[in-house]
């Protein structure tokens, strides 16, 4: 049943180093054939072994289109309660906290809009788009077997279309950090309003590292990309006190609280 799972995001993002390094391959052994300068073969070598090096990172490191872990285990460690995935795109985050959380509910939220249709390669007019991404969503969410504990909801996490105080918990994966610093504001002060006191919430980011731009991969998509202590300015400006902070294979996690 899981193999049916696809979060959409563009073959090159994991494989798209492959036809690199195969040619840069075939460039090496032509090289050598023809005895062509060494500085030749050195060049076409070490581009071989950068596309080999970035597929393996992109493929196995950010593994952007395997199922998602969650980074740790203080988010809404009670279990249960109402979560809300800010930017859920095609459910990666969704699926990452219903999975986690057996108890918990999740209504996934997303604006269906431009930078949906830049990731997943959707066309149409909006309706169509919000139409077909929350086909996407759920199927990927019935092909886990956990569709039933999970709502769609279209719009803007700068200006969300929810009721505020009604959340035990809110998460963001590879979302927020497409923002500009006025969005980025926004969008957490939305996360704040939208929490219940005592609430968690987890902010997942692509991080500024230097083998990730050496890779390239997601890191093209994320333009406004900000260090960890920018972050941490912009929970604290939005009411937030952090409470765990940490890293995996080019991201960084913050958990945040609602006092």
């Amino acid at each position: 049943m899981h193999s049916h799972i696809d979060f959409g995001y563009p073959w090159w993002l994991s494989y798209g180093h492959l036809p690199v390094a195969a040619v840069g391959g075939l460039l090496v052994l032509l090289a050598l054939a023809r005895k062509w300068p060494k500085g030749w073969v050195g060049l076409f070598g070490f581009v071989t072994l950068w596309a080999a090096a970035g597929f393996l990172i992109m493929r196995f490191g950010m593994d952007i289109n395997g199922r998602a872990t969650l980074p740790t285990q203080a988010f809404l460690s009670s279990g249960s309660g109402k979560v809300l995935d800010m930017g859920a795109g095609t459910g990666r985050s969704t699926l990452m906290v219903l999975e986690a959380r057996p108890a918990a509910t999740v209504v996934a939220l997303d604006q269906f809009g431009a930078s949906y249709t830049q990731h997943f390669g959707t066309a149409g007019d909006q309706k169509s788009v919000i139409e077909e991404g929350t086909e996407k969503l759920m199927a990927n969410l019935r092909a886990a077997g956990v569709d039933r504990r999970a709502t769609v909801q279209a719009g803007d996490m700068r200006e969300m279309p929810l009721a505020s105080n009604s959340f035990d918990a809110v998460v963001s994966a590879y979302a927020i950090d497409h923002l500009n610093e006025r969005g980025i504001g926004k969008a957490l002060s939305e996360a704040s309003r939208v929490l219940k006191p005592g609430g968690d919430f987890l902010l997942i980011l692509i991080t500024k590292e230097f083998w990730l731009d050496v890779a390239w991969g997601p890191v093209v998509m994320h333009s406004h990309m900000h260090g960890p202590r920018d972050w941490e300015d912009f929970l604290r400006d939005a009411g937030f006190k952090i409470v765990e902070e940490g890293t995996q294979p080019g991201t960084l996690y913050l958990l945040a609280r609602k006092p």
